[in-house]
């Protein structure tokens, strides 16, 4: 099956909602782009991003396995942090839930 627009040509066919549920766990957004979400699968892309980068999770990452914990707490951001994780959390979610739906 297929759909043509302006923008291209887009295939639809079964995806395996645990591997659309793997690539949003490698990182939010692209289990979207996978089931052809485009605009959904950007931004939670682009949110995590910015979300990523105001948390200092990279930062507080190479602290923790260069062995200096407390630096490592000392630069992340815990709002920003639980955020992250929330965000994280409801891409996998919801795309591994688009995928079941997208298969009926």
């Amino acid at each position: 099956m297929a759909v043509i627009s302006t923008f291209g040509v887009t295939y639809l066919h079964r995806q395996n909602p645990y591997m659309v549920a793997w690539w949003s766990a490698v990182f939010p957004g692209f289990g979207h782009l996978l089931l052809n979400q485009y605009l959904r699968g950007t931004l939670l892309t682009l949110s995590e991003v910015f979300i990523n980068s105001f948390a200092h999770i990279n930062e507080a990452m190479i602290y923790s396995f260069c062995g200096q914990f407390e630096k490592a707490t000392s630069v992340l951001e815990p709002r920003w942090a639980f955020g992250y994780l929330l965000s994280y959390l409801i891409a996998i979610w919801d795309s591994y839930r688009s995928s079941l739906n997208q298969n009926k």
